[in-house]
């Protein structure tokens, strides 16, 4: 199988975000320095004054600036701490991004060299992790990395999480930033994907498949999907087997030609 990555969208959020961190901790960590020093030249001033009373026996005067240093030591500067939001959120993308790249691996593995994979496609609707183009026709893969029971009912997507005596400690619906479910966010760019293809004269149907990669994933009852789910690989193989599409060498060329330049355009207008 070949693979083309048209964009590693994940990869540079995370570098993104662990750059944005580090600086982050930087200006904490400088800040703190800064005010160690000028709290530290508050204690000294004290002690001075202190040591003088004491010198001259002004006991009232150095009994008050004895308790004076104590009171400033208190009120030493906080070391900065880590942002732990910020931490496992990274957490998060590059566990995303280990599953992107368990489900390239195990295809890669089993389709030959007439299939191709195009990673991180994108156009003004979304960006679609995986295109799966081959003999059998066109599938857009969706990998999300969840740790819970998935129920999904058409396009409302919910997370059932239980804790190892089977009580349920989480329940959450599943959406990104825009509000999206996994469907939505896979069906949006697809949809707009096959117009643009149709409109340059290739008809062809695009199959949308959601992957559930974390290995605690399970899928609950669905109703109305309107993607298909899988929680392995091997459902994704068993899919493109049972697929009755046909596309020739030459149509297929045509096709991948067509999403590159689609790609391009997006990511140009992006920059």
């Amino acid at each position: 199988m070949r693979v083309i990555e048209l964009s590693n969208h994940p990869g540079d959020m995370l570098a993104d975000m662990s750059r944005r961190r580090h600086a982050a901790q930087s200006r904490a960590q400088d800040g703190y320095q800064n005010a160690l020093i000028r709290h530290q030249a508050r204690v000294q001033t004290i002690r001075v004054k202190r040591d003088r009373a004491r010198e001259h026996r002004h006991w009232w005067t150095w009994l008050r600036l004895t308790f004076a240093v104590w009171a400033e030591k208190r009120r030493a500067p906080a070391t900065p701490a880590p942002d732990q939001a910020d931490a496992d959120t990274e957490e998060k993308i590059r566990a995303g991004i280990a599953g992107e790249q368990l489900v390239a691996t195990d295809l890669g593995r089993a389709l030959a060299d007439d299939w191709t994979l195009l990673r991180g496609y994108r156009n003004r609707r979304g960006e679609i992790d995986h295109l799966l183009l081959g003999p059998h026709g066109l599938f857009a893969i969706e990998v999300k990395n969840i740790n819970a029971t998935v129920y999904v009912d058409g396009d409302r997507w919910r997370a059932d999480k239980y804790d190892n005596y089977g009580n349920l400690v989480e329940q959450r619906p599943i959406t990104d930033r825009r509000g999206r479910s996994p469907s939505e966010q896979l069906n949006e760019p697809a949809d707009e994907l096959e117009r643009f293809l149709r409109e340059r004269g290739q008809a062809v149907t695009i199959q949308r498949l959601v992957v559930l990669t974390h290995r605690r994933s399970r899928l609950g009852p669905s109703r109305r999907p309107t993607v298909r789910v899988a929680t392995s690989t091997g459902d994704v193989l068993s899919l493109v087997d049972a697929s009755d599409g046909q596309l020739g060498v030459r149509r297929r060329t045509e096709v991948e030609r067509l999403i590159r330049r689609d790609h391009d355009f997006h990511a140009r207008g992006r920059r």
